[in-house]
């Protein structure tokens, strides 16, 4: 059992920070948990009734906790300075310039919250990263608190995070595995112990993992590249499919029969997003490549390639589909998150498609239920890795958003266009009056589905010339093809 006085406080309060110090405080009501961020405008949407990110289940475990064990402040010092545990969940971006730009992990906000909890802190405190990092990040934060300690003792943990956007309050009450890494000496161990006394408060004695701290940070890159693999090989096969008449979904079951695969992460798609898989992997080809292991590296790369592959193949589809060119035309996207039951928009495979559809000069009507235009506008007006730096954005200005509508309901979105393109499985699109909005659209209309969510056959006898990803090609398609 946890000591009913510990004291925990998180530093960051997005994606991971935020749900994960939600869930322990409701399972351990007698722990003090405080979020804290710099940023004041997220930390009073934690506290309104209105929370600064979208997941099902949060709100009725913030609203459960928040006030009585669960604290959201921009206190960030006091708050460090007088808690037993430190979560470090700051942003660990892609470094977009200097030594392995592209590809390496930017540890500055790491190391600046390293140094200020060494500057802070009046007592020992077990400092946990719970931000996903490369190998040896811990050795490198040992150094920065042990130099400035000032006869104050740190332990290091690594807590890695495995929670899908979605599903996270589930993955978090009932997860598959907790993860501790910690150093094998006596104070290391004792944190670990401390640490594994809150999550056995609700998680299973043989679900929690404890290993060393490198085992423990490179488990976290390399299931997310693992993970990410799976996805880019189906969707890799679901390009033969279309050049040979298989349907990638039949494939992929009989695949996912074999009990030495399994069936999950084999549903082809436009292409995976979020904030992990693709930062990730370039973290981890960036870690190979340091190591001498070239060879590593470019198998790595790989998975990025043909992810990037897919969404490029899914534009020029619509492209060569609609008759060589969507200039002036207008084309409904339905979907901008890069999964459904989330508003995040990181990495999406909807930005690529829209770039690619918008550099044809198409005109686009973006419909997303828990997407705002706001932030639409400003995903699409970013260069590649500006999303993870807040503070270096170099917008394009008006050349690009000029070209794009943003609509609140999903049939105004569909009305008059030449075509459709979904791009985010939300289970709303998968019951739309499809007739209505056929009879409502330019002839002939195409449907481009990158979910593979509707039912192909129906929607060809309403008169859809329909492309579905890994599909047998619809005759119109296929005779206009030319090999994508």
């Amino acid at each position: 059992m946890a000591p009913p006085s510990l004291k925990i406080c998180c530093i960051g309060a997005g994606y991971v920070g935020g749900p994960t110090m939600a869930m322990i405080a409701l399972k351990c009501p007698d722990v003090e948990v405080n979020v804290v961020d710099i940023s004041k405008a997220r930390i009073a949407a934690w506290n309104s009734d209105n929370l600064p990110i979208y997941e099902p289940g949060l709100s009725e475990v913030v609203e459960a906790c928040r006030g009585r064990n669960l604290f959201f402040s921009t206190d960030v010092e006091r708050l460090v300075a007088d808690c037993d545990v430190v979560f470090v969940s700051v942003n660990t971006p892609t470094k977009t310039t200097g030594l392995g730009a592209g590809k390496a992990a930017d540890l500055t906000y790491w190391e600046s919250a390293a140094r200020m909890i060494a500057t802070v802190s009046k007592s020992d405190k077990i400092v946990v990263e719970k931000s996903t990092v490369p190998v040896k990040t811990a050795e490198a934060i040992e150094k920065v608190l042990s130099h400035n300690a000032k006869g104050i003792k740190f332990q290091i943990l690594s807590n890695p995070e495995f929670l899908a956007e979605g599903t996270a309050i589930q993955d978090l009450a009932f997860p598959d595995r907790v993860l501790i890494g910690g150093r094998d000496t006596e104070g290391g161990q004792k944190a670990v112990n401390t640490l594994k006394s809150v999550y056995a408060r609700w998680v299973p004695e043989d679900k929690i993992i404890t290993t060393g701290l490198w085992s423990a940070e490179l488990s976290k890159l390399a299931a997310n590249a693992i993970l990410a693999q799976r996805i880019s090989s189906v969707n890799a096969i679901s390009a033969l499919c279309e050049s040979t008449g298989a349907d990638v979904s039949e494939v992929a079951f009989a695949i996912g029969k074999d009990t030495r695969i399994g069936p999950k992460f084999l549903q082809s798609s436009v292409g995976f997003g979020g904030s992990c898989f693709q930062k990730d992997i370039l973290n981890l080809v960036y870690i190979c490549e340091c190591n001498g292991l070239s060879e590593v590296a470019h198998y790595w790369k790989q998975v990025v390639a043909i992810n990037d592959y897919q969404k490029s193949r899914f534009a020029k589809r619509v492209i060569s589909s609609m008759f060589n060119t969507v200039a002036g035309k207008k084309i409904a996207i339905l979907g901008f998150a890069f999964k459904k039951d989330t508003g995040d928009t990181r990495e999406t495979p909807a930005i690529d498609v829209c770039h690619g559809l918008l550099g044809d000069r198409a005109v686009l009507t973006i419909f997303d239920p828990q997407v705002p235009e706001e932030q639409i506008r400003r995903d699409l007006s970013m260069n590649k890795f500006e999303w993870d730096h807040p503070h270096q954005l170099h917008s394009h200005g008006g050349s690009v958003t000029s070209k794009i509508e943003y609509a609140t309901d999903v049939y105004e979105a569909c009305k008059g266009a030449h075509g459709i393109c979904i791009l985010t499985e939300w289970e709303m699109f998968r019951n739309l009056d499809y007739q209505r909005i056929y009879d409502n659209m330019q002839k002939p209309a195409f449907l481009f589905d990158g979910r593979n969510i509707v039912k192909v056959a129906d929607m060809r006898k309403m008169g859809f010339i329909v492309y579905s990803i890994g599909k047998p090609l619809d005759p119109w398609v296929k005779d206009l093809q030319i090999n994508i």
